[in-house]
């Protein structure tokens, strides 16, 4: 009989973005609740990055600005009341800094996701601290409705976004910053009007004290297109200062999942964004003035006017600078009532995103769903198609430089350990273990020096940086009884 054939060589690393939002406005996903002990926030926090890394997903994305507040410590804004119950109210350690090092611990990125505009959400109960922009410029704050807002076309408002963005970018750790769909805010009714809702007047933006003033130094766009142009040039001053304070460190939006009317495919309707939020999406793509879309396309497949495939298509083909893209999937729309999705919709849009060659992951919102793991979907994602572990995709546009090559060392327990190679830090292995004719593949953080052999008669590590690049491949063999 002839010996089965040993392939000498693994197979490439899986590649795929497998992300998940962690909301703290309202205390969504977490912390759970407002004021808990420090203790037990940390314990929270330690369980969702525990399910996360079970589930084999390589990436979290921390709210960590939900209203001009900070789940960090903040020179330039007060403590966020989803800490400590009232805003300003410090929680006793940095949220941030630990989220960081307990992320990198098991090997998963960490994006900070910030609400570029939001200055109050309406469910918030504390006042405003007194270092809150509503407190310390209030002329550049607007409420609408029941929210407040900075008004994208104040300059302090602007520049206050920019800066906070810099200073959590230049003191902290991270692989990414996150920016959502909340530009100008989603249009609401004018109060008093009876009626249905389709027929309102929309109330608009009370933005009229910059607006006069944009035309006092003689401004000549319509208003619809100034309104454009305040967020183009948070976006872009965004991207660049980013890239400017730390060039590996990636840019991701994640608009509203509708593209401008004039160039929607046939049969889609809906919201415009880029009429009612004044987000040019189309334009940032185009520019390159993001690292990686994360549109939100948060339909079932098979509604017609929002169908997601077709969405998915749409935003591919805008996507000529040829960025990441990433969709945001709707996975907390599972829940226990009568409208809730299946499990399995989730699972179909996650095979619909595979079967796109130009879309390289995915982000799930959000944990909750997983944690509680409602209606069995992080189970059946664990067992179908998130068994295996992946690494994101590179981002060579960014650096395209791959770290230098580890070594390998056999220890006397069998094991085999991981010796950095001089340089670039790297952020974590990729190990194989071969069986036989398997080859079996995972990730490893890089603070975990140590390869544990599991009975494989070869193991085959590289090493990978922050943006992706994988190094060479360095491999060590064993000798079995046969």
């Amino acid at each position: 009989m002839t010996a089965p054939k040993i392939t000498e060589s693994p197979p490439l690393a899986p590649r795929e973005f497998r992300g998940v939002w962690v909301a703290t406005v309202a205390n969504i996903d977490w912390p759970s609740q407002p004021g808990l002990p420090a203790e037990q926030q940390r314990a929270e926090a330690i369980a969702i990055l525990d399910r996360a890394r079970s589930l084999n997903l390589n990436t979290i994305i921390l709210q960590i600005r939900p209203a001009a507040d900070a789940l960090y410590a903040s020179g330039l804004e007060p403590w966020s009341e989803y800490l400590g119950g009232r805003q300003g109210h410090d929680p006793g350690y940095d949220p941030l800094k630990f989220w960081i090092v307990e992320a990198h611990r098991r090997g998963l990125a960490l994006h900070a996701w910030f609400n570029p505009y939001r200055a109050r959400h309406h469910q918030a109960k504390s006042d405003f601290a007194p270092t809150h922009i509503a407190k310390t410029h209030p002329a550049s704050v607007k409420q609408y409705g029941e929210m407040w807002w900075m008004d994208p076309g104040d300059a302090f408002a602007s520049r206050r976004t920019l800066d906070v963005v810099a200073d959590v970018v230049r003191r902290y750790d991270l692989d990414g910053v996150h920016i959502d769909d909340y530009f100008y805010p989603y249009p609401i009714p004018r109060p008093g009007q009876a009626g249905d809702q389709k027929e309102k007047e929309m109330l608009d933006f009370p933005d009229d004290p910059s607006w006069k003033l944009y035309l006092t130094n003689g401004g000549r766009l319509d208003r619809s297109s100034w309104r454009r142009q305040n967020v183009n040039r948070l976006v872009d001053q965004l991207y660049r200062k980013i890239h400017q304070i730390k060039p590996q460190v990636l840019f991701g939006v994640s608009p509203f999942g509708i593209g401008r009317p004039d160039r929607r495919p046939a049969g889609i309707e809906g919201f415009s964004q880029y009429d009612k939020l004044y987000a040019d999406v189309e334009l940032w793509l185009e520019k390159g003035w993001l690292d990686y879309l994360a549109p939100q396309l948060y339909w079932p497949i098979d509604q017609k006017p929002q169908a997601f495939g077709v969405l998915l298509d749409y935003w591919t083909r805008q996507n000529t600078a040829k960025r990441h893209l990433w969709p945001g999937l709707f996975t907390s729309a599972i829940n226990d009532t009568p409208k809730s999705w299946t499990a399995e919709e989730i699972l179909r849009q996650t095979e619909v995103v595979r079967s796109r060659p130009a879309a390289g992951g995915l982000i799930q919102f959000s944990m909750i769903a997983l944690l509680q793991d409602r209606r069995a979907i992080a189970t059946k994602l664990q067992t179908g198609p998130y068994a295996e572990p992946a690494l994101a995709p590179n981002t060579p546009w960014l650096d395209a430089t791959p770290p230098p090559a580890p070594k390998l060392k056999t220890q006397p327990d069998g094991r085999v350990q991981i010796v950095p190679g001089p340089g670039e830090a790297v952020s974590k292995y990729a190990v194989w273990r071969r069986h036989g004719v398997q080859w079996r593949f995972s990730v490893q953080p890089a603070v975990e020096s140590l390869v544990a052999v599991n009975g494989a008669d070869a193991v085959v590590v590289s090493a990978v940086d922050r943006t992706g690049n994988e190094s060479e491949r360095v491999a060590v063999t064993f000798e079995r009884e046969k």
